[in-house]
């Protein structure tokens, strides 16, 4: 340890006490643990879970684990050295996170959960204090309660900070799975948006109560193995009907209120894997949101205000009889460059992540609303569903104008619409000739 120079201590854990030191041969900036118990054999300092792990896993959302040493009894690990903890980024937060800024910390954290968890182990100790944080880099810390996925119960329930302890854990299940450590992300991800926990508890009882207060009162619809653990008997669960979580997070979007119900089931089962909740919609949401058609900040008390454009819905009667009825349904844009000027534009560069969100063409649209069951179509076989409804073709021959003149009942003359190549032979059937056409316009 003569190589290493001690610059401040920055950490006191129940196992050690971490300090931040440099190397005096490389001036690298390292992170030295000083375990506090001591050992006299050195292979019961290789044979640690902590080290047994570390020695195993390599990625980049794990701390790094770069050297064991052991002097005078006392054993040092000494880790890359990160700025802080995702508790200090919290605790100096005025405001609350961008919900694009807490995907990105949910993101590295499952990556390398996902690892642990493929590599045979589970942290047990998921909290915001092992989590470290360097330029908004995220690694998994603290592997002193890990533990092998692999190995054989019964397992100890003194696992985890209680706010993010499990609740099989809390009522004492002897077996317990890599689960314990999604429940603990769930905390995590409520916590990012509250900038507090979601379940502080003060105790182990109050802990349940506390779970109870948000997810309401378990039963055996719910968790029945739950219903069956050692300290469930005797405990009387509070009856409390589950709470709204948006009530509880307003400032979290719907996909990430649904990852931090899934995450925060009872039933441990329920709980999406590391590898799962990273498929999860709140990981996959669009970055373009659309501007609104009117923003008041922008707008000036001088100008003259636009025209907003003005959608004409034409109801088009055919046929000569009340029971023998052909209805149309047109729906055009007063304007259809005044229409375009209201369609949110997009980058070129969302264009092409996200085909299909660019502005579409504006055009006319005509749809059949009503056909009597005699419809005078001869050999014409009748639409069977809206999907299959009639097209606007700009190409098409127009509809004439009723009684010859160009703005009668007919179309507008100024804006004529085409129909699907189906309708004017409609109109050709001379059993619909002398029908009159009647135009009913709702503005």
């Amino acid at each position: 340890m003569e190589r290493y120079k001690v610059i401040r201590e920055i950490g006191d854990g129940t196992c050690g006490n971490v300090f931040r030191a440099y190397n005096i041969e490389t001036n690298e900036i390292v992170a030295v643990k000083k375990m506090k118990r001591k050992f006299y054999h050195w292979e019961e300092c290789i044979s640690l879970r902590e080290v047994k792990a570390l020695q195993k896993l390599n990625h980049p959302n794990i701390v790094q684990l770069k050297e064991v040493t052991m002097e005078n009894h006392e054993l040092f690990f000494i880790f890359e050295h990160m700025d802080c903890n995702l508790y200090d980024v919290i605790r100096e937060r005025s405001a609350p996170f961008s919900e694009e800024e807490i995907r990105k910390f949910m993101l590295q954290i499952l990556q390398g959960l996902v690892y642990m968890h493929n590599n045979g182990y589970f942290h047990r100790d998921l909290k915001p204090e092992n989590l470290l944080v360097t330029n908004g880099i995220v690694k998994i810390a603290d592997f002193g309660l890990a533990r092998e996925v692999c190995s054989s119960p019964p397992y100890t329930d003194y696992v985890s900070t209680r706010w993010y302890r499990a609740p099989e854990v809390l009522l004492q299940a002897s077996a317990y799975t890599p689960s314990i450590d999604m429940w603990a992300i769930g905390a995590i991800l409520a916590e990012l948006f509250t900038l507090s926990p979601l379940f502080p508890g003060e105790t182990e009882t109050d802990q349940v109560y506390k779970i109870c207060a948000v997810l309401g009162t378990p039963d055996y619809s719910l968790w029945p193995e739950g219903m069956n653990l050692p300290r469930s008997s005797s405990f009387q669960f509070f009856q409390i009907p589950p709470r709204n979580l948006w009530e509880l997070i307003p400032n979290a979007s719907l996909e990430a209120l649904d990852l931090i119900k899934q995450l925060c089931s009872w039933d441990p089962r329920r709980r999406p894997t590391a590898e799962q909740a990273l498929q999860h919609p709140f990981f996959n949401v669009r970055k373009w949101v659309p501007r609104p058609l009117h923003d008041a900040s922008y707008s000036k008390r001088n100008e003259p205000r636009a025209t907003p454009p003005r959608l004409e819905l034409d109801l088009w009667c055919f046929g000569k009889e009340s029971d023998d009825l052909d209805l149309t349904l047109s729906l055009k844009p007063s304007s259809v460059s005044d229409l375009g000027k209201h369609v949110p534009e997009h980058r070129q560069e969302e264009n092409l992540l996200y085909p299909g969100y660019g502005n579409p063409p504006v055009q006319p649209g005509l749809w059949p609303l009503m056909s009597s069951s005699h419809r005078p179509l001869g050999e014409a076989p009748a639409m069977p569903s809206w999907q299959q409804a009639y097209i606007a073709d700009s190409q098409a021959t127009a509809l004439p104008a009723a009684g010859g003149g160009g703005g009668g009942g007919g179309f507008p003359g100024s804006s004529p619409f085409g129909l699907f190549p189906l309708q004017p032979n409609l109109m050709e059937k001379r059993s619909l000739a002398p029908a009159p056409i009647r135009q009913v316009n709702f503005f």
